[in-house]
């Protein structure tokens, strides 16, 4: 692993340029039409230590739509809410399935194959909206307190767009609370869980803020505790197996980190003992992962021999 910060922003602004002409080969998500308005050519990449350092490159600074992302914090969340009561309600295996799947969520009767596909992050978010007084509100209190930054909010024009596109979204949610899997009423949910997926980060801030998972719950900035050690192991074990959607055997294999995307372009790797990376390009592949990010962050995963195995 390097050390010398100069030498390790060297190595990532290299990989970034030696990657960043492959948006070519993807495709900006346009079924939220506020995302296909992102330029497809920008691209950034962060790396942020348990020492207290972060370095970036490219458009590391440039906030973007999370989307998919939003669902490690509001796991954990809800795992320091409800505990062991909340795997009654969601497994934790891999679904084998797309990441909006209809199909599966009714033969399972209602009950979400994993936290971090859609089915599961509905639920997850009627967990927060059942049992904060002001569910949106502390969620993005709670990315400002990891993050250490104010400035962290909801892109409003995202939110709108997800609002009149969330059908699908929206019939997961009724069919959970036909199986009585779903305490809130449907609209609270759905307006959560876009709320959460609507928010602006960038690569720095994302990075800094999931460094609690590399540092067995506790952050390393202020040294509080964000979870515990056990659900710290869970968080990454369910992001090895799950996070990268249908590519995430794939990635484990070839990457060998925890690892979460989103259909903003953005994908964070968790290093254990020692950061994060976070990677952003707009345009997906047919996954639903970053053409460019993924590449980013395997290449910096081999670059300094960070896989977990």
């Amino acid at each position: 692993m390097i050390k010398d910060l100069s030498d390790l922003k060297l190595k990532i602004a290299k990989i970034l340029d030696a990657n960043k002409a492959s948006y070519e080969l993807g495709k900006v998500a346009d079924y939220i039409p506020a995302l296909a308005e992102v330029p497809s050519n920008l691209a950034g990449v962060a790396v942020a230590t348990i020492d207290g350092d972060v370095v970036s490159a490219g458009n590391g600074g440039i906030p973007f739509s999370i989307q998919s992302i939003s669902k490690v914090f509001g796991l954990v969340l809800a795992m320091n809410r409800l505990g062991d009561e909340l795997w009654t309600r969601v497994h934790m295996e891999p679904s084998g399935q797309p990441f909006n799947s209809i199909i599966q969520l009714e033969w399972e009767k209602g009950i979400p194959r994993n936290p971090v596909i859609n089915a599961g992050a509905l639920l997850v978010s009627d967990v927060l909206a059942s049992h904060y007084s002001a569910s949106k509100l502390s969620f993005v209190n709670f990315l400002r307190q990891l993050a250490g930054d104010e400035s962290i909010h909801i892109d409003s024009s995202v939110y709108e767009s997800e609002m009149q596109h969330g059908s699908r979204n929206a019939a997961l949610a009724y069919l959970m609370k036909s199986f009585g899997n779903i305490e809130s009423p449907i609209p609270d949910v759905l307006s959560h869980y876009f709320t959460q997926c609507s928010v602006a980060m960038s690569c720095e801030q994302l990075a800094k803020s999931l460094l609690f998972l590399a540092n067995k719950g506790i952050n390393p900035t202020n040294n509080q505790t964000v979870c515990s050690r056990k659900d710290t192991h869970r968080v990454n074990a369910i992001l090895s197996t799950s996070g990268m959607y249908d590519q995430s055997g794939e990635f484990a294999f070839s990457v060998g980190l925890p690892a979460k995307s989103g259909v903003g372009g953005g994908i964070v790797a968790i290093v254990p003992n020692y950061g994060v990376i976070c990677a952003w390009s707009p345009p997906l592949n047919s996954f639903g992962n970053s053409v460019v990010a993924m590449k980013v962050v395997a290449n910096i995963a081999e670059e300094l021999g960070l896989s977990i195995y």
